[in-house]
């Protein structure tokens, strides 16, 4: 059975963990519960943290000149000094630390669509922006795995996440105990995953791996790092997937049959033609895989890139995908 690293995440303490929304309610996630068993959680409140109690009144984003303001309407309280020092502090604190789950559409924790107003009160809705505290880790952490709960309804924003998250789990725990060694395997495992996100990028990191400059382990590791950030800031198309997958079959064109053959390009166009999901592909390669007995190619993280049991096929056909 694969095993695979422990994400820490930091999650917004709203969802599952306590009753401190601002009405007392504490929100049922499914993706906190799936995640669970697999993750190290950090739940944090950032309005409790800056002491609003519970239950609180509303607190919003208010647009003063060219600055945004986190305003408490009822009792006219500016809190965004106490939210930025609360958040660059707890920020600055955290070690280790791999993604991010945050409450959409919260003045503090939502990462986009959040509600911003002209006035304290009275007035319409005149933008969206960003929560204080969101702002603040996406500009300290602009690489992790960073998505608030409503978009992870999402079947590829939810899949995306997931593969971010798990992968650099696995990189931090390289970076713990390095080696070249162990950098040269974690590329080679993740080959695949990778050329579907990216192939250039995947070549830039291939030649960082092979070091030929000879450079220090930590500038090399820095640099590996930065692309592979760089490599998850959009989800893979349809086509780079379908690009693996052919790279793949490739693996056994002698072995195969051109009955098999046309069976798999013939799934391949279902797929691309999205009438079919990419775990229709990977289920006939996976047995191509297991029936060869390719040791390389089962061990590659594209089959398998988070645990198994996260899988949950719904979406709600909400949210943005960025593919």
């Amino acid at each position: 059975m694969k095993t695979f690293a422990t994400p820490k995440i930091v999650v917004s303490k709203c969802l599952e963990f306590d009753h401190v929304r601002y009405n007392g309610e504490v929100i049922p996630d499914k993706v906190v519960q799936r995640l669970t068993p697999h993750v190290q959680f950090i739940p944090v409140c950032p309005e409790m943290e800056i002491g609003l109690g519970v239950p609180r009144d509303v607190i919003r984003i208010v647009r003063k000149g060219e600055e945004e303001r986190l305003m408490q309407p009822s009792t006219e309280r500016d809190l965004t000094e106490s939210m930025n020092a609360f958040s660059k502090g707890f920020l600055e604190s955290l070690q280790g630390v791999d993604g991010f789950l945050l409450k959409n559409r919260s003045p503090t924790c939502g990462t986009q669509d959040v509600k911003m107003y002209d006035k304290l009160e009275k007035s319409p809705v005149t933008g969206k922006t960003k929560g204080l505290f969101a702002k603040h880790v996406i500009e300290h952490y602009p690489g992790l795995a960073i998505e608030e709960e409503g978009r992870l309804k999402n079947y590829k924003i939810r899949e995306h996440f997931f593969t971010k998250l798990f992968t650099l789990a696995e990189y931090r725990q390289l970076r713990e105990s390095p080696s070249m060694k162990k950098l040269v395997h974690f590329h080679s495992k993740h080959k695949y995953l990778f050329m579907s996100y990216n192939q250039t990028t995947l070549k830039d990191m291939g030649r960082i791996t092979a070091n030929h400059e000879k450079l220090p382990i930590e500038e090399v590791l820095n640099s590996y790092e930065e692309r592979l950030h760089w490599m998850f800031r959009r989800l893979p198309s349809r086509k780079s997937n379908v690009n693996v997958c052919q790279h793949i079959m490739g693996y056994f064109k002698h072995e195969l049959t051109k009955g098999e053959k046309n069976y798999f390009q013939e799934t391949l166009q279902k797929f691309y033609e999205e009438r079919i999901p990419l775990s229709a592909i990977l289920s006939i390669l996976k047995s191509w895989v297991v029936r060869f007995q390719n040791e390389y190619l089962l061990e590659q993280t594209y089959f398998e890139p988070y645990p198994e049991d996260l899988i949950e096929i719904s979406d709600s056909g909400k949210g943005r995908s960025f593919a």
